[in-house]
């Protein structure tokens, strides 16, 4: 073999790696639409809002996929808890792991508590399936109500 080839294969091979990188990017880039010179440059994107949040790790805090159980509505209405303070909740309420069941299944529940604006210790249990965030049942922590709701178990007792 040609000593000065010899030379050249390592830069030969640095320059096709280099032309195969761009034409991958290139392959990579998002896809534009096709525009006229007086539009502006649109790229496509998901529409679906779940697509951009992994709802399979972590609690998902978007209070848009809220949807309030039977007995929540229930409980809402016997504890005094209004929609308003669950979302607040939800938002900003700290999880209580112990509490929770993270690795229920097909939606991990998770026990988030907080004071609400007017003073009220909570503990509200959101069920996170895929497409929505189930509110499970609502728990006053200060103040022991008698409620009589369907569904009634001892799992989300005050404790």
């Amino acid at each position: 073999m040609n000593p000065r080839f010899k030379k050249a294969v390592p830069l030969l091979v640095v320059v096709l790696l280099a032309i195969l990188l761009f034409v991958v990017r290139q392959c990579q880039a998002p896809t534009e639409k096709k525009t006229t010179p007086d539009t502006k440059k649109t790229t496509t994107t998901a529409t679906d809002p779940a697509s951009t949040v992994n709802r399979n790790r972590g609690f998902d805090r978007r209070t848009s996929f809220i949807e309030y159980t039977a007995h929540a509505k229930c409980r809402m209405q016997c504890r005094h808890i209004t929609q308003a303070e669950v979302e607040q909740i939800m938002r900003e309420g700290k999880v209580n792991y112990t509490k929770s069941n993270v690795n229920a299944r097909p939606c991990p529940e998770y026990a988030l508590e907080g004071t609400t604006a007017d003073d009220q210790r909570v503990r509200i249990v959101f069920a996170q399936c895929d497409y929505k965030t189930k509110v499970v049942t609502t728990i006053d922590l200060g103040t022991n109500w008698q409620c009589e709701c369907p569904g009634d178990d001892k799992k989300h007792q005050n404790k």
